[in-house]
């Protein structure tokens, strides 16, 4: 079928507000939307960051997630605690496939789990003395390691561990920082507010304790702000940066270190890619060191020239001639691989849910392969995430907030969209029902996804999924009949 009518989509909401009780049909219905791309102010239509209804299966994460899993885990040659019971830790290790250089173990240690591993015994006497043991352990096993961060999970909160003031007096003994972020899992809403803490924790115990003073800038210094190097996306883009004639200098935080978080207030220009997570710290460096920044968008070749050209306009001639040169030597490859997947994909319906910048920042991606995304939201998103959402969607479009399964079950049902966008807790749920499906997160396990590069990648796994000849022999284990 093709794309909902405004009339049609409208409807589909309707339908499934239906099913809920009164109070939870009134909650659900501030959190979808049919878009309007005249609008300029979503908070006036859809409702976010707000907590999830109790009984109601979300797909977000805490505030732990948002900490160790996305803005600290990645800085790789420093030793990022878990500060509680194992599980945590273990869910956290190595899930977002953040690819870095060095040798683990030795001077780098994304991939490892440190853990606390709190038991009974620890939340009836706390883990302070325990805590602090674990420092001498890591610096005597791990020399090389540039500090510590310690992440607390939900026990260290519900029991008041003074986790300050034993990280003040092991820095002080270590001669490195040691970095406590209270990001327990409870905290706020979602994963949103743990990106936010450990933002704050960059600013307090990092930034504000003195920059790389040996550091030598130049003027065409810039740093990758919220790129966490998934399947190798910030090396990609890396390359067309440099290839335009500026010198990245710092990368946040995948394969970042914090030598390069130090000297980052240096740089002439700082770019953001995943608004969500980084935006605190960016503005942050604006107005205490007065560096600006730029959102940019490195998914998809229309969208990568744009922002090439954006980034460029920040600098001199020089720069600007580079982008354009940049541009043209990527064009051929670009116009091959259309030539080779638009006719294959060309009106293909997606849906989206994702987390962070990938709800929005893909949409154009999927429009070069000739695709059309008939439905997007976040997990934990922001109203100045749906404000820049508008104008990418088209008219009559369903955008929908922290969506729960039944509703977007429902919605998939209706739309028969050709591919599905989302994470892994909808992975295979999808894949039962045979309905395409790339997990958008850490991109099933592929990438990278950002540059010229990474769309080659994008556009072959896209192709791949979508006209896989699996799906048209599947049927959804609830629809077959018993023997």
């Amino acid at each position: 079928m093709s794309a909902l009518t405004r009339a049609e989509a409208e409807g589909l909401i309707q339908d499934v507000l239906e099913v809920y009780p009164e109070e939870a049909r009134k909650d659900r219905k501030k959190h979808l939307m049919v878009n309007d791309p005249a609008i300029e102010q979503s908070k006036k239509c859809i409702t976010s960051n707000r907590k999830s209804l109790p009984g109601v299966m979300t797909a977000r994460g805490c505030a732990y997630a948002g900490s160790k899993g996305v803005v600290w885990g990645p800085v790789k040659d420093m030793i990022h605690l878990s500060h509680g019971p194992v599980g945590c830790g273990q869910y956290s290790r190595a899930g977002r496939r953040n690819y870095y250089v060095g040798y683990t173990g030795v001077n780098t240690f994304g991939t490892m789990n440190f853990t606390s591993d709190f038991q009974e015994k620890d939340v009836v006497f706390g883990g302070d003395k325990k805590l602090a043991k674990i420092f001498a352990e890591m610096e005597m096993l791990f020399p090389l390691s540039k500090g510590i961060t310690v992440q607390s999970e939900c026990p260290v909160g519900l029991i008041g561990d003074d986790i300050d003031a034993v990280t003040q007096k092991g820095s002080a003994t270590l001669g490195k920082p040691v970095v406590p972020v209270r990001c327990e899992g409870f905290r706020g809403v979602s994963q949103s507010l743990g990106h936010h803490i450990a933002n704050d924790t960059i600013r307090d115990h990092i930034l504000e304790k003195g920059l790389d003073d040996d550091f030598v800038s130049s003027p065409y210094d810039v740093a990758i702000i919220g790129d966490y190097n998934i399947g190798g996306d910030a090396w990609s883009s890396r390359i067309l940066l440099e290839e335009m004639g500026l010198r990245v200098v710092a990368q946040w935080s995948g394969d970042g270190t914090l030598s390069e978080i130090k000297r980052t207030p240096k740089v002439k220009l700082n770019l953001l890619h995943c608004y969500r997570s980084m935006n605190y710290i960016s503005r942050h460096m604006e107005a205490k060191f007065g560096i600006p920044w730029l959102e940019y968008n490195f998914f998809g070749p229309t969208k990568i020239a744009e922002s090439l050209r954006a980034i460029a306009s920040r600098f001199d001639d020089r720069i600007k001639e580079g982008a354009e040169r940049v541009i043209a030597s990527y064009q051929p490859m670009v116009d091959a691989l259309n030539a080779k997947y638009v006719p294959r994909l060309q009106g293909k319906k997606v849906m989206l849910y994702v987390g962070g910048l990938r709800p929005r920042h893909v949409i154009g991606a999927y429009e070069d392969l000739g695709m059309e995304v008939v439905g997007t939201g976040y997990e934990f998103g922001h109203n100045d995430d749906y404000d820049r959402t508008i104008q990418e969607m088209g008219d009559a479009t369903l955008i929908y907030d922290d969506v729960t399964e039944f509703e977007l079950e429902r919605f998939v049902a209706k739309i028969k969209p050709d591919l599905i966008g989302a994470g892994i807790k909808e992975k295979y749920v999808y894949q039962k029902m045979g309905i395409p499906f790339r997990q958008m997160h850490s991109w099933d396990y592929s990438g990278p996804y950002h540059g010229y590069d990474g769309y080659a990648i994008f556009a072959r796994d896209i192709d791949m999924t979508v006209n896989n000849p699996c799906w048209k022999n599947m049927q959804a284990p609830w629809k077959k009949e018993l023997p």
